[in-house]
């Protein structure tokens, strides 16, 4: 499967990107869109994370510790009341 760009052919789109990587490559020529029966399906793919996705670095090493020390803590406080 290949991403074609909308408005561009598809055999110039094979030619100039596949054919060069994969030369006894083909287009299977019976798999036709049905609503304008040109070979290709036409769909679209939105890549949400590589337009919308935002990062974000996670907090400092330190940070993470003291959570995890709270929350140990906090764990031994419950199991000490459970055996009292």
């Amino acid at each position: 499967n290949e991403n074609v760009p909308l408005g561009e052919s598809v055999f110039d789109y094979f030619e100039r990107e596949v054919k060069p990587h994969v030369p006894d490559a083909w287009i299977d020529e019976s798999k036709r869109d049905e609503q304008d029966g040109e070979v290709g399906v036409v769909g679209f793919e939105i890549p949400f994370n590589r337009h919308f996705y935002v990062f974000q670095p996670p907090r400092p090493l330190e940070e993470i510790d003291c959570d995890l020390k709270a929350c140990t803590d906090r764990i031994k406080q419950m199991i000490e009341g459970l055996s009292a």
